[in-house]
Order: structure tokens, then C-alpha cells, then sequence
């Protein structure tokens, strides 16, 4: 006979997402590495074998999680960038959403860049990050094909982008930028951005080539 109180293995009927929601409860409290399967398990209200029918084990686990951030990440630039008619604004929003999604999935954030889990052995989460950061490179491309940014290597313009923002998230999830609201943040996010983008410092068009 089971022990009064005891958990019923694999009640849920989607314990996969079950579990990747009880690992972002877990990693709110403790962050990305403090904590087990089994805990995970005990707070899903599972036995603590159940996550092995899903992950192999913690770093399986934490790259489902970057997996998923990273997906909602790129989706979320995209849709901003699409609502903006101009190569600069869709680059700037894009940015802002990068900004935007920290704020919201702190959890998620958290792991996608400071978990240890190896890429190499979770390439689904390499892609996924690698499908993200195509779509800086892309608008970046865009914005030179229209002559809306400086010429030169399109990567190093969206490293020169990513980290930009990057860095603004990363202080503002960790409290250490003086702004405490959203709206505050992303203003000084989107102040950041129009000083640096290499076209502000020619009003943000280039000069045509002269035509011969």
C-alpha cells in the first residue's frame, strides 16, 4: 500500500511542460545551477524518477529551457521588427524586444546565458541561439543594403548591436541600472541605441555613391 500523501508518477498529462515550469520556479529562487531533478520532481508534484522520461538529466533539462527562451526570443524580435516600415527602426525595435523579453523571462534569460550546460552536447539549444542572433545579422544587412548603416562586416555590426543590449538587460535584471520600471529601462535602452548605431553620427543616412 503507498504512504498516505505520497506522489502519483506521472499524473500530469503533459509532464514535460510541467517540469520545465517547475525548473523556472526552482531557478527563480536558487538560479540556473543550485538546484536537482529531484527537487524539480518534488515541486511538479511527481515521483522523482518522472523526469527521466523527458531528460536525461539537469543540463538536458536546462538546455530545454534555453531552447524555449531562445525560440520566444527570436519570435519576439521578429514581431517587432515586422511593425516598423524602416531598416533602422526594425533594427532598434528588435533591440528593444531583446530588452523587453529579459524583463519578462528573467528565468529564461538566466539560462540561455549563464547555465553550464554544453552546446555541443544539446545542439537543439545552439540552433536555437544561432536562429536568434541571424535575425540581428539580418536586419544589420538590411540596414547597409539601404545605405541606413555604415559599410563593413555585418557581424561585427550585430555583435556591436547584441551587445549593446545585452548588456542593458543583463544590469537591469540583476537591479544594478538606476531605472527600476520597464518603461524607464527601455527608454534608456532606446536612448542607448540611437547614440551608438554607427548611422547616428550621419543623421542616419549615408551619403548616395556618386555616380560616374
Amino acid at each position: 500500500m503507498s504512504r498516505m500523501g505520497e506522489s502519483k508518477p506521472y499524473h500530469h498529462g503533459n509532464l514535460r511542460e510541467v517540469l520545465l515550469q517547475s525548473a523556472l520556479r526552482l531557478i527563480a529562487e536558487v538560479g540556473p545551477t543550485a538546484f536537482t531533478l529531484r527537487e524539480v520532481a518534488r515541486q511538479a508534484g511527481v515521483s522523482h524518477n518522472a523526469p527521466y522520461r523527458h531528460f536525461q538529466d539537469k543540463d538536458a533539462l536546462l538546455a530545454a529551457v534555453a531552447t524555449q527562451g531562445y525560440g520566444e526570443l527570436t519570435e519576439a524580435m521578429l514581431e517587432a521588427a515586422g511593425q516598423q516600415p524602416k531598416g533602422l527602426d526594425r533594427l532598434k525595435q528588435a533591440g528593444l524586444a531583446y530588452v523587453s523579453f529579459a524583463l519578462r523571462r528573467p528565468e529564461h534569460f538566466a539560462v540561455m546565458f549563464d547555465a553550464p550546460f554544453s552546446k555541443q552536447t544539446h545542439p537543439e539549444a545552439a540552433d536555437a541561439a544561432e536562429r536568434a542572433f541571424s535575425v540581428l545579422v539580418s536586419l544589420v544587412e538590411e540596414c547597409q543594403q539601404k545605405r541606413q548603416l555604415t559599410p563593413g562586416s555585418p557581424l561585427d555590426l550585430a555583435l556591436l548591436a547584441w551587445s549593446m543590449v545585452h548588456g542593458i538587460a543583463k544590469l537591469a535584471i540583476t537591479g544594478r541600472l538606476p531605472h527600476r520600471s520597464k518603461v524607464e529601462i527601455l527608454k534608456f535602452a532606446a536612448f542607448v541605441i540611437d547614440e551608438s548605431l554607427p548611422a547616428k553620427r550621419r543623421r542616419g543616412i549615408l551619403p548616395q555613391p556618386a555616380h560616374t
